[in-house]
């Protein structure tokens, strides 16, 4: 058989960014990978020893994750591999998406009725193209600030707004880009995807038509392998759970390494729906990986 004819393995979880061009000033491809996936690996281990209450291994996992170099050099690795000259700003696929909207200038008109708020959770940088459209005002947020334009919070501790003040303290869309993978149980992943509601504000009053049938949104990242190699997931199974929290689907990508969605959420259809996910395996294998989600 030759090799343009041989079966493509499935990816890891781990291989999530895009290939690069290398230089002697920049971290190599493979290196990143190694990185992120090295990284990924402890903290799930480390979870779970927290879990157990095995200290021991809290502690030689907590020394391991220093000796790589921690939060901050997962995070190097990851604004490296969304460089412009990997092609890896995910929120290039969110304005593709805006400006297909209608045949109109859509970032003139938004700018000219009022920009969309965007909560942005996991943000690394603050040049990427949701910060450099017209369409965007951009609130960044992340564990460890890289910026001063980013603040440094846990979205899981963030304040929510009050009923009274949704409408001028919530927003239109947030970003979870490669965010819910980095969580390290299937549990708190749940908890993640339903306390994002909390934070979006209504559309209805808006002037513009295209803004009203998409907004509000969740503009949701995650490695493909998350729902096409996963034993407890696939695209049927994440779909179901969307929309048991008043979510609809209204775009698609599948690309080489990522899954890009953007889901509406509309609170009324959230009240009738909403519904518990246990840990349930859809596809054995011994060459898949454990990813899940789940609502207790």
């Amino acid at each position: 058989m030759t090799a343009s004819k041989q079966r493509r393995k499935p990816l890891l979880l781990s291989h999530t960014r895009p290939p690069s061009t290398t230089n002697a000033l920049s971290l190599s491809s493979h290196v990143t990978r190694s990185l992120i996936r090295k990284h990924h690996t402890l903290q799930k281990q480390l979870h779970t020893a927290t879990f157990n209450g095995d200290r021991i291994t809290v502690e030689r996992l907590q020394t391991e994750l220093e000796a790589s170099g921690g939060l901050q050099k997962y995070q190097k690795a990851s604004i490296q591999g969304q460089s412009s000259e990997r092609g890896g700003d995910s929120s290039k696929v969110l304005i593709e998406w805006i400006n297909d909207l209608s045949p109109h200038n859509v970032p003139h008109h938004m700018a000219k009725a009022g920009k969309l708020r965007m909560l942005e959770v996991g943000a690394l940088k603050v040049d990427n193209a949701c910060s450099r459209s017209a369409i965007f005002d951009v609130t960044r947020i992340d564990l460890h600030s890289q910026h001063p334009d980013i603040k440094q919070q846990n979205f899981m501790q963030r304040l929510e707004p009050s009923p009274g003040r949704l409408q001028e303290d919530g927003y239109d869309i947030v970003s979870l880009s490669l965010v819910v993978n980095y969580v390290g149980d299937a549990v708190s992943r749940g908890e993640m995807l339903k306390r994002v509601s909390s934070f979006l504000r209504s559309s209805k009053q808006h002037p513009m038509e295209e803004v009203k049938v998409t907004f509000p949104a969740l503009f949701l990242v995650i490695p493909a392998p998350c729902v096409t190699n996963s034993r407890y997931m696939d695209e049927k199974r994440l779909e179901d759970i969307m929309i048991s929290m008043g979510y609809v689907k209204t775009r698609r990508k599948l690309g080489k390494k990522l899954i890009y969605y953007l889901w509406r959420y509309d609170e009324n259809d959230a009240k009738r729906r909403l519904m518990k996910f246990r840990k349930q395996e859809i596809r054995p294998g011994g060459k898949r990986n454990n990813f899940s989600i789940v609502f207790q």
